[in-house]
């Protein structure tokens, strides 16, 4: 009978039971989901850079870092507010992931405000792509945070 449980657990996506991997006990899975996807978001991005149908203005950059300083100082409060008070083992893995996405916007945005490039570059392009990517995965971590904090498997 195990291996049959085994089987019907791993052939749930072939039914279209989607969701039942992006619950609290497969924490990882709504994470990679999420880096799965920003990563598309920064080619896609980088692609439209390169050919020049989108171009990156310093109040865009601007606007991203800003974003990742408040996502920042909200992490910060929460977990000065929740402290070991965190009944959930999921919000660990979660928050980290907020964390990494914060943390890589921070910088790519500090790099392409301090460095300019040129339209065309494909550097420029490639850590343009890139800050999209991390800028992604913020909201889609937190997404993955506050689905973890609801109950999401009950």
């Amino acid at each position: 009978t195990f291996i049959i449980t085994k089987w019907q657990k791993s052939h749930n996506l072939l039914r279209g039971d989607y969701m039942t991997f992006f619950n609290c006990e497969c924490k990882r899975d709504c994470l990679l989901f999420s880096a799965i996807a920003s990563i598309i978001i920064g080619i896609i991005v980088a692609f439209l850079r390169i050919t020049g149908v989108i171009t990156v203005t310093p109040i865009l950059l601007i606007v991203a870092f800003g974003i990742a300083v408040l996502f920042l100082l909200a992490a910060l409060i929460a977990s000065a507010l929740w402290g070991q008070r965190i009944c959930r083992t999921c919000a660990y893995t979660t928050f980290s992931g907020v964390l990494t996405g914060v943390l890589g916007t921070l910088l790519l945005s500090a790099v392409l405000l301090l460095i300019s490039f040129a339209a065309t570059s494909i550097v420029g392009a490639i850590l343009t792509g890139a800050l999209a990517a991390f800028l992604a995965y913020i909201f889609s971590a937190t997404a993955c945070t506050v689905k973890c904090f609801v109950k999401c498997s009950e």
